[in-house]
């Protein structure tokens, strides 16, 4: 049951960061712990994207500035990211070009720059090991060399410019973690950029130009404990008991994230329903209850309890 002295355990001193919706930040204790890896899983349609542009639109709020979407899609744009956020959140999402900004211009802040990267162009490339031969492999391979530097690029401008929130969509379903080329980019991301400190960022970037960049470098630092990555990954299954009844798997992202939100379907008195259920959020308390919810034209609202 939820806590009598919930107000006093949502202002607890530990930082906290909202997902841009209070009744799930309530559920979660304040919100998501700053600094960690959340991962929501569900079904295509289910509501996550909402939720993630959400979470990511808070930030104008709590830091000063939106999040941003890194977006492992490969077959076009099924999420639909400007038409929710625009709808969701009156926001505009410009996409940043698959192209290179002059190193000599970098650290302009009136620099255009988009909010959202689509890293694969949407070519339609498979993205499971299982799916692809040696030659299709060593193309991948390939094509995510030559476009490294551009999410690296994309990612420390963006923490450069403030923002905190780092949305990752598009995550298709797999067997097994091992066969998901996007589950390396995910773990790649979060590991071997966000949570960096900012110079190894851009020494990785500046290569052997970093000492003639090193002041400025220093005076665009930023605490990357503060980041934070939220990944919305699609699963097979659809009902939300499937979800919660599967293990997670050694290796498996959501075994190393911070807090795992599992989103499905619920079948009762012949009727389908929504539902959330938090299948793992450390250091906080949190709501044990499966909450059934609905997707409004302003996003997703839980259902009342007593």
């Amino acid at each position: 049951m939820t806590p009598p002295n919930l107000k006093a355990t949502i202002k607890h001193a530990v930082a906290r960061q909202s997902t841009g919706n209070l009744e799930l930040d309530r559920m979660l204790g304040g919100g998501l712990l700053p600094g960690t890896l959340t991962v929501i899983v569900g079904a295509t349609g289910v509501g996550k994207t909402q939720l993630g542009l959400s979470w990511a639109d808070a930030g104008r709020e709590e830091e000063g500035a939106r999040g941003v979407l890194l977006d492992l899609s490969s077959r076009g744009d099924p999420q639909n990211h400007a038409d929710y956020a625009k709808r969701l959140c009156d926001w505009d999402i410009q996409i940043q070009p698959l192209e290179r900004v002059p190193k000599e211009s970098f650290f302009q802040k009136d620099l255009p720059y988009g909010d959202s990267l689509g890293i694969f162009g949407y070519e339609g490339k498979r993205v499971l090991r299982s799916q692809l031969d040696v030659d299709q492999w060593h193309s991948w391979q390939s094509q995510f060399n030559q476009r490294a530097p551009l999410i690296t690029e994309f990612v420390y401008r963006q923490l450069i410019l403030g923002k905190r929130r780092f949305l990752v969509d598009g995550i298709e379903p797999s067997g097994t973690p091992e066969d998901s080329l996007q589950m390396d980019v995910l773990e790649w991301i979060y590991h071997r950029m966000v949570r960096q400190e900012h110079d190894w960022l851009a020494r990785e970037l500046f290569r052997q130009d970093y000492r003639a960049r090193e002041a400025e470098v220093f005076a665009h630092a930023y605490d990357h404990q503060e980041a934070s990555v939220v990944a919305l990954v699609t699963t097979q299954e659809t009902m939300l008991e499937q979800l919660i009844a599967k293990p997670f798997a050694e290796g498996d992202i959501n075994a190393g994230a911070n807090t795992v939100l599992l989103m499905g379907r619920t079948l009762a008195n012949g009727r389908m329903d929504r539902a959330l259920y938090i299948a793992k959020h450390r250091g906080s308390y949190c709501d044990d209850r499966i909450r059934k919810f609905e997707i409004q034209a302003d996003g997703i609202h839980f259902d009342s309890v007593a």
